[in-house]
């Protein structure tokens, strides 16, 4: 049978081992014609008592193979849904076999491989944490439509299963287990298939180990119909809450919802087909392709080292030193930890670095109490973490992070006294957001050392670290900071050396083009709900509030200093808005008391009622499709900007960049891939119309107008 191999025991058992001809069993043309092959013959097969998937891959199953997926469009939709039809057909006659059906898993079963799995009328998993079971799809712009959605609400109720295709999570073994997806756990992978035949035999008789619970007369979803009395409350609020959640900009999600709720009051056959007609419509749309394209491809590019200097030995990094204990230096100190990495914590008294130090003690205090922690393990992660106030206790350092305030003289300082400290082959990293790498290296006596490794805040949740290569940063320190930064688990983009780099450059135009907005007279709550409704996760005016007014002004009055203020873009606007707001009223931010809005004790706030006296002009009328496109297209443009000067190294790194580090639109597949589906001669004429009436700052960069001519996409 070549990629399937069939096995039949002396007791009538089949043992099915996929073992196809990629490094992981996936759904292609291969799989379709060897489970084709496989489900005639065990339909056929005389003495059969039993049938046990199996896998000799690492995977037990990877799904579908989204190369084909991402190329669809409307135009092969019928063929699209044969397919997806004759596979599920395989699916269904292996749930009608008159015999019990074993899933033996092995490895990771997600998305086809737990639908695979669900088919089955027991699954049984190796209980280790290499072992993923789940159904992610939705966090790729499409959902689970080999069966997933309508099996899984069937199996444990549609609230528990759209609770686990929504978040799209991937659940260990053990809590697979304890949610219902799965029936048994072994310890060893060598009692997988001993005790799935185990398992057969001890349910030859029982003819409902041999029906699924769906095909079995009077069977009814765990927890109630949609439509029942016990459900009336979800069913009412989780369209709604959705929809919060998700501003309408993820249909992936809305079908879902919709097939999962319809599934508990419908058949299973006619289910199938409803799932399968839906995703048509789904994965031919442009959030699928986005999404598809960025958080599977782009994002596997990256992290598989895409961007890191070929040649070049790892080098993990065994001895931090952070200096200053604030919010990032704090954050940075507690995730180097986690990884297992010696760290150095100062700052410039002890008790500022023990204060430092207290924000890991809360982190590790709350894991213990959730009992995601072990006292033992938060002590060892503790144990770490030095705070210090003296520069000596630095010696030996693999890797130096400042991670002090935005002022040049302030960095340079410490750069010169603490530089020394580093160990012989060890490597300078600053943890600035905006100032030139190059600029800030001349202070260092081996600027080849020297390179930007920018955190994002809270740096404990936050997945992305962008890396900054300045003008003479070697290949050899960018290479140990890409090794850093897997090695504490994030996510490392690469970019080359400009005022802001690539994401607060990219990001400061959102927050000006909002300000822009306040100042030619439009509700300031209307500029943040449409900044909501594009899909950031915060308005303008509230994201510049908890990133603080006074650190903006901060950072401009050392731009004005080195002679770079409005380099890329011109600032008049945001510094005269964080002026009137500072001096005028006293309003730094949330922060600091408050600023474009009021902060209440109860968690709440409301628009600062000062800025409708400062800003707000009753008979200013800008349409809402303006308003949304102004605030989308000027950051679409910088990105594009950033890409056309070779900030950006590729388009990968804009595009995962954006989304993970700033919170663009997560359907949008990112800033650069959002021209892609939007349409490049659309996306010129767009401009044109914005800078015709808004200004300059909408002009089409020239790059678009390449692409337009050539008809290539920028991937």
């Amino acid at each position: 049978m070549g990629v399937f191999n069939y096995e039949k025991d002396n007791q009538g058992i089949v043992t099915v081992t996929m073992d196809m001809s990629g490094p992981v069993n996936a759904i292609n043309a291969e799989y379709n014609d060897a489970m084709d092959e496989t489900v005639q013959r065990l339909e056929s097969e005389e003495g059969l008592t039993g049938v046990i998937f199996a896998s000799a891959k690492k995977v037990f199953f990877a799904g579908a193979d989204l190369n084909e997926l991402v190329l669809m469009d409307e135009s092969g939709s019928e063929e699209l849904f044969a397919n997806g039809e004759f596979i599920k057909g395989h699916f269904r006659r292996l749930e009608k076999l008159p015999v019990p059906v074993v899933a033996a898993i092995n490895g990771a079963a997600l998305g086809g491989g737990y639908e695979l799995s669900l088919a089955c009328n027991h699954r049984i998993a190796f209980n280790h944490k290499s072992v993923q079971i789940g159904l992610p799809e939705c966090a790729i712009g499409v959902y689970p439509a080999g069966g997933g959605v309508v099996r899984l609400t069937k199996l444990i109720g549609v609230e528990k299963a759209l609770d686990i295709i929504l978040k799209s999570q991937r659940l260990t073994p053990e809590k697979a287990l304890a949610g219902g997806l799965i029936d048994e756990v072994v310890e060893s992978i060598d009692d997988l298939l001993p005790r799935a035949k185990a398992w057969i035999s001890e349910n030859t008789d029982n003819k409902e180990a041999t029906a699924q619970p769906w095909d079995r007369k009077g069977y009814k979803v765990p927890g109630g119909a949609i439509n029942s009395p016990r459900n009336a409350q979800f069913a009412a609020m989780a369209p709604t809450m959705l929809h919060k959640q998700t501003r309408g900009l993820m249909p992936q999600m809305t079908a879902a919802m919709d097939i999962a709720f319809q599934s508990t009051v419908l058949d299973i056959d006619t289910m199938l087909r409803v799932e399968g007609r839906e995703f048509i419509k789904v994965v031919t749309g442009p959030v699928a392709k986005n999404m598809i394209t960025a958080f599977f491809f782009q994002l596997n590019k990256i992290n598989g080292g895409a961007s890191r200097p070929s040649g070049v030995e790892k080098n993990p990094t065994r001895k931090l030193g952070i200096l200053g204990a604030g919010m990032m230096g704090q954050g940075i100190a507690y995730v180097a930890a986690r990884a297992g990495i010696e760290v150095v914590l100062k700052d410039m008294t002890q008790e500022a670095a023990d204060k430092g130090k207290s924000y890991s003690e809360g982190l590790v205090a709350k894991a213990v109490k959730r009992g995601k922690m072990f006292q033992s393990q938060a002590d060892s992660l503790l144990g770490l973490i030095t705070p210090t106030a003296k520069d000596e206790d630095l010696q030996g350092c693999d890797l130096i992070i400042e991670a002090v305030f935005e002022n040049i003289e302030l960095k340079n300082k410490i750069i010169g006294n603490t530089e020394k400290y580093l160990s012989d082959d060890g490597f300078w990293g600053s943890n600035t957001s905006t100032l030139p790498i190059t600029e800030l290296a001349k202070a260092a006596s081996k600027p080849a050392n020297f390179v930007g490794i920018h955190f994002f805040s809270p740096v404990d949740k936050m997945p992305l670290i962008e890396i900054i290569v300045g003008d003479k940063t070697s290949d050899e320190a960018l290479a140990k900071a890409f090794d850093f930064t897997q090695q504490i688990r994030k996510t490392p983009i690469v970019v080359n050396d400009s005022l802001g780099f690539f994401t607060s450059r990219t990001f400061g135009t959102y927050l000006d083009e909002g300000l822009q907005l306040l100042t030619e007279g439009v509700h300031p709550v209307k500029i943040d709900n449409m900044g909501k409704a594009i899909g950031m996760p915060v308005g303008p005016l509230q994201v510049g509030d908890e990133t603080s007014l006074e650190l903006a002004r901060k950072a401009g009055e050392t731009w004005a200093a080195m002679g770079v203020a409005d380099k890329w873009s011109d600032g008049t606007v945001t510094r005269r808005v964080i002026k009137d707001m500072i001096d005028g009223h006293g309003r730094g931010g949330r922060h600091h008391g408050g600023g474009y809005y009021e902060y209440h004790a109860d968690g709440s706030k409301n628009i600062w009622a000062g800025l409708y006296d400062l800003y707000y002009k009753e008979d200013t009328h800008v349409p809402d499709e303006d308003v949304k496109d102004r605030l989308m297209f000027r950051q679409v443009i910088e990105a594009l900007k950033c890409l056309q000067t070779g900030v950006l190294r590729s388009v990968a790194d804009g595009n995962i960049g954006s989304i993970m580090g700033i919170g663009a639109p997560a359907h949008t597949g990112g800033l650069i891939q959002y021209v892609n589906t939007y349409g490049f001669d659309k996306f010129i004429t767009r401009c044109d119309e914005l800078a015709a009436t808004y200004g300059e700052r909408f002009e089409c960069p020239e790059i678009v107008k390449k692409h337009a001519k050539s008809g290539q996409l920028m991937l």
